[in-house]
């Protein structure tokens, strides 16, 4: 029988900044001027772990947080209760409610169905209000004093579908949110979400509900200058070999040598999050040289051009260049696919 106690050390792993996010939350906080900032740490806290986030953002003041399901809202209640606001946004279903009236966290009503069943819970909740994405949230037209009769509403939210673009769609949503509340008697108001907080105060109202920049996303110029990266990716050189002019490298030949070069083949691949669109576009770093990826990602390796880098040897460790905006650039793939999609055999050393 193995032995359970012997450590494995990873191959690959997240190095995390936690003094990064923080200064990211107040960052974000900052901008929301007389709003509050709270946190969405849905999907595992964006990939990079639920409970380190919470209790980073805790120590910090943040004071809502923001989750899928109640899965996720159980996974941090310990850490949250009697400290901070957890609202579920996808809502209570019937299935739901042997556990969620006894939680302190709170649902987010999306359907009249949803109101109708959490009507006799004598609990808060949150409410969202469909201004034109068309995904979760009663329509407005659907909202009034009857619908809402008995409920102890905390949050009155929509969510904006287009912030991270100029366009009709924002200004369009913020009227509708704005004219629904009317019929909505509610403690507090949020609408905007990272990119929305760089719309301006109009989009601000009582809470915003950051996410993606929180974790070193910039869906917007105005925050390119005041996020910081909070993930990189590391892995280690398993192998190092030397290609000759016309060795083909990897699945389906997708890289041949043109001349004779040494590679270095990565413990690291499209399991771990680091997905195809990559292959011979992504970057390696070490010491600011640049190693680029040649050939196709496989599922647990990576070949990268070790020109730059002729003293690597095996054992040794690469810096990916995971800055999110450039990482999406290179792959194809959106900063949310990036980082909430990094895999669980990843290492996460938060420092």
């Amino acid at each position: 029988m193995s032995d359970q106690t012997i450590p494995i050390p990873a191959t690959a792993q997240i190095k995390l900044d936690g003094a990064a996010l923080v200064a990211n939350w107040h960052a974000l906080d900052r901008m929301s001027g007389t709003a509050k900032a709270g946190a969405a740490v849905k999907a595992n806290g964006y990939g990079l772990g639920a409970r380190e986030v919470v209790g980073h953002l805790l120590a910090a003041g943040c004071e809502d947080f923001f989750v899928a399901n109640w899965q996720e809202a159980r996974e941090i209640e310990g850490l949250t209760v009697g400290k901070a606001s957890v609202s579920v946004l996808n809502g209570v279903r019937e299935a739901d409610m042997r556990f969620a009236v006894q939680s302190p966290a709170k649902p987010v009503l999306n359907t009249i169905e949803q109101v109708a069943r959490w009507r006799n819970s004598g609990r808060k909740c949150d409410l969202m209000i469909n201004s034109g994405m068309n995904r979760l949230g009663i329509n407005v037209g659907d909202l009034g004093s009857d619908l809402l009769a008995g409920l102890k509403i905390d949050i009155a939210m929509s969510h904006l579908a287009s912030a991270d673009e100029d366009g009709p769609q924002n200004s369009d949503q913020l009227a509708r949110y704005k004219a629904a509340l009317a019929n909505v008697p509610c403690s507090r108001t949020s609408l905007a979400n990272s990119a929305g907080i760089a719309l301006g105060s109009d989009y601000h109202f009582d809470l915003t509900r950051p996410g993606l920049s929180l974790y070193g996303g910039i869906q917007r110029q105005e925050l390119a200058e005041r996020i910081q990266p909070v993930a990189m990716l590391q892995a280690e050189i398993l192998q190092i070999r030397m290609l000759e002019s016309g060795d083909r490298l990897g699945y389906n030949a997708q890289y041949i040598a043109q001349r004779s070069h040494p590679v270095g083949i990565l413990g690291m691949g499209y399991a771990d999050g680091y997905l195809r669109g990559f292959s011979n576009r992504g970057i390696f770093l070490y010491k600011g040289m640049k190693l680029p990826v040649l050939g196709r990602v496989s599922m647990d390796l990576i070949a990268i051009d070790l020109s730059q880098a002729a003293d690597r040897r095996e054992g040794d460790w690469v810096d990916c260049d995971f800055d999110l905006r450039a990482a999406s650039a290179q792959s194809g793939l959106s900063q949310y696919e990036l980082i909430t999609g990094l895999g669980q055999r990843l290492f996460r050393n938060w420092a």
